[in-house]
């Protein structure tokens, strides 16, 4: 027997209508259906949601991405709304989608999607008339082959497939089977992000690589860093798109994006840490959608041989020194409303734990400290930062805190966000960094393996715990959300005792449109499906 996930007319023709619960920060596993919702401090849609039967097909939609992509690679970059994801889900759709009207995972590109009791057995058929916007048909060989392709790479996500998925077959030319390791309740988060991005076969050809995809559009000029133009496809399987052109152009900053958005330049734009801008966005009584990410904000301690971070007590004195709200203050001046705290769910999220995280206490960090000193340890970290002023504020405020417990930190400026990156996951050249992890709601594990589990190779702190992999899979195995609730307030209470990192902050998010933009849907991790969107005329 089989349990099927279906998608009906509904699903593929209309918009999501869906909104947050209104109140203080809420969000629960099935959100809540409605036409908007304007309350500043809730998850979910914002404004009220136009009537698909009155879409208006034209016109040229310009989004202003916060981190342009560099490859529109589904197998390089990461499938995330911040990264790239809404770009490379207009070429090449997903496979699967979260209907946000009641929490669900719904096919989108796919045409049905079951799983067998067990829960160790998928099995996904698509539509007959699918093609890439090559010609070639988007097939049950065409996932495979896309799919063994992500695997074998090194995309954010991939790590996670490898560990769950056993095998891909294809059982017909319509119809794809998956063999898991292991049950995973939350599967179907895969085939919406990188590994259900399909990429046709003839996009590759030796080291060269050309965006073909089944999705609702096309690419017309591509462009690093100056615009990626897209360009509807006649042909694409569920009816052509309303909007004739996607212009995605690259932007320096939150303050800039609400300036051209003002002027009419953006329609649309995502918005990233910084609640300043956030904040006047919500003032301002913008559409769009709302989100708050777990982890948004966190400090790497590199616990690899030989490193300061390997003894257990520096990495407590370190997170017993450091007060996440000065780090808020001094980054952001503390003129905002943006929640900061060590909890690795924030409150909002379905899965924050009551277990309460580390606060801060000096006195006990200067006496772990003082023990670490005893044993022969000089006291000496190497804090490496940019030199955007954010991140340089971040460094210096931990400094700050860093020193009177008896740390002597020394700044390192890396030169660029590439070097950046170099140093934290390729020669592992730091003691503390600070960067991200942000968590996704729909599918816990997913970056909680990332950065926690031993053999990930996203855990840039080099963190490995028994304990803590065996509770990921634990976690991984869960079959209700009270299971896997009680496993996370586990995560972080070994959180707590083990510091693999601090967590300084959740991220806020704002997708923010104009008033006339309608029909845009969102799915996991903020990416943006525009099959359906419009705009209004002015």
């Amino acid at each position: 027997m089989t349990k099927q996930i279906k998608r009906g007319p509904a699903a593929r023709l209309t918009p999501v209508l869906a909104a947050a619960l209104g109140g203080a920060l809420v969000l629960t596993s099935c959100a809540s259906s409605g036409t908007g919702n304007d309350d500043s401090g809730s998850i979910g849609y914002v404004a009220e949601v136009a009537d698909s039967s009155n879409a208006v097909a034209g016109g040229e939609l310009t989004f202003g991405s916060y981190s342009f992509p560099r490859t529109l690679d589904p197998a390089e970059t990461q499938a995330a709304g911040s990264t790239g994801g809404t770009e490379m889900a207009a070429i090449y759709d997903v496979l699967v989608k979260r209907d946000s009207r009641d929490g669900k995972f719904v096919p989108q590109l796919a045409e049905t999607l079951d799983v067998d009791d067990d829960g160790m057995q998928w099995r996904m058929t698509l539509p007959e008339d699918a093609t890439f916007s090559d010609g070639s048909p988007l097939d049950a060989a065409a996932v495979e082959w896309s799919m063994d392709r992500f695997g074998a790479s090194y995309a954010s996500g991939s790590q996670t497939w490898n560990h769950v998925v056993k095998s891909v077959d294809t059982a017909d030319d319509r119809t794809v089977e998956f063999q898991l390791n292991q049950p995973w309740q939350d599967f179907p988060v895969l085939l919406a992000t990188g590994a259900g991005m399909i990429v046709a076969e003839s996009s590759v050809n030796g080291d060269r690589f050309t965006p073909i995809g089944a999705g609702p559009f096309t690419v017309q000029n591509y462009a690093p860093d100056e615009a990626l133009v897209l360009t509807a496809r006649e042909d694409y399987h569920a009816g052509r798109p309303n909007l004739d052109k996607v212009r995605f152009v690259p932007t320096t900053s939150a303050n800039m994006q609400l300036d051209s958005l003002r002027s009419g330049e953006l329609d649309m734009a995502f918005m990233f840490r910084n609640p300043d801008a956030i904040a006047q966005v919500e003032q301002d009584g913008w559409a769009g959608y709302r989100d708050l990410q777990g982890q948004g904000a966190v400090a790497f301690i590199n616990q690899r041989e030989g490193r300061p971070g390997q003894d257990i007590r520096v990495r407590q004195a370190i997170a017993l020194a450091i007060d996440p709200a000065i780090i808020d203050q001094r980054t952001f001046g503390g003129n905002n409303d943006s929640p900061v705290g060590a909890a690795m769910f924030p409150e909002g999220s379905p899965w924050h734990s009551d277990v309460d995280p580390l606060v801060v206490d000096p006195d006990a960090a200067r006496a772990l400290l003082d023990e670490a000193k005893a044993d022969g340890y000089d006291g000496k970290l190497t804090y490496v930062t940019t030199a955007e002023p954010t991140a340089e504020a971040g460094a210096l405020a931990a400094q700050a805190m860093l020193g009177p417990v008896g740390f002597d930190v020394t700044i390192d400026r890396a030169s660029s966000v590439s070097d950046l990156i170099r140093k934290l996951y390729i020669v592992n050249d730091f003691d503390i960094a600070r960067g991200g992890m942000n968590l996704v709601d729909e599918a816990p594990y997913l970056r909680l393996y990332d950065g926690l589990g031993s053999d990930s190779g996203d855990n840039a702190s080099g963190y490995a715990d028994p304990k803590m992999d065996a509770l990921l899979e634990e976690l991984l195995n869960s079959q209700s959300e009270e299971a896997s609730q009680d496993i996370i307030d586990k995560i972080q209470t070994q959180v707590n005792e083990t510091v693999p990192y601090l967590v300084w902050a959740p991220a806020q998010i704002r997708v923010v449109w104009d008033e006339r933009v309608q029909g845009a849907e969102r799915s996991v991790d903020n990416i943006i499906l525009l099959h359906r969107a419009w705009e209004n005329e002015a």
